[in-house]
């Protein structure tokens, strides 16, 4: 899976940001600082960092340097500054783009994947959860290499469940993600999907569960 390191001293837009990476399948690693970042680098294999410039204890430019002195990956930077100096001195550090908040998260996910591509990061089109592997590109879903067919909104609702492992998802959520802000219907419409989606994995992936948590929503988890 791919995996970005994510690193400002801002909670907010750590959070702002992980959220939409984890919606489009990506794997997170978050960071507070500078220094902090370098030892997330030590410990973990990361395919691209997304770095703000005004930080506590390294800034930005400086954590940017350091990295391209170990690690050949792609680097946006983020700043609340848009002053054509700010950006040359990015560019100096050894960034490869460079994003002026706020930003709207959908250009912010559009760099991304384009730097992604020009550092030739093949994304990962594979989730698994226990034996379930499900292949985003073909919409295929193999349980012990036994392919299972899932009506479309079947497979994008396991697909956002696999996406969000282990995390309480309202129905609210789950329609909204789903079946889109424009969705009609009620909350049985989440309801009668999950109870098909248990159904399909009950006897052959019985540690894949779709707990419901009382009063709020589901959570995907793996019991063994």
């Amino acid at each position: 899976m791919t995996t970005i390191l994510i690193v400002d001293d801002d909670s907010r837009i750590v959070e702002l940001v992980e959220t939409h990476l984890l919606e489009k399948g990506y794997q997170t690693i978050k960071a507070a600082n500078g220094m902090d970042a370098l030892d997330q680098l030590k410990k973990h294999s990361c395919d691209l960092a997304i770095v703000d410039v005004m930080m506590p204890f390294m800034d930005g430019l400086q954590l940017t340097k350091e990295i391209r002195k170990k690690y050949n990956i792609p680097i946006l930077l983020l700043t609340a500054k848009d002053q054509i100096t700010d950006k040359e001195a990015g560019y100096e550090a050894g960034t490869d783009d460079y994003l002026v908040k706020p930003f709207e998260p959908l250009e912010l996910l559009f760099r991304v994947k384009a730097l992604l591509r020009r550092y030739d990061v093949q994304e990962d089109t594979l989730l698994r959860i226990g034996n379930i592997t499900v292949n985003t590109n073909t919409f295929e879903v193999t349980v012990d290499q036994r392919s299972l067919f899932l009506p479309p909104k079947e497979f994008d609702l396991l697909v956002y469940f696999i996406q969000h492992k282990k995390q309480i998802l309202s129905r609210d959520q789950l329609i909204e993600q789903v079946w889109g802000a424009d969705f009609s219907g009620d909350e049985r419409t989440v309801d009668v999907h999950v109870k098909r989606l248990r159904e399909h994995f009950k006897e052959i992936s019985p540690f894949v569960q779709i707990k419901t948590i009382r009063g709020i929503g589901y959570m995907l988890e793996e019991t063994e």
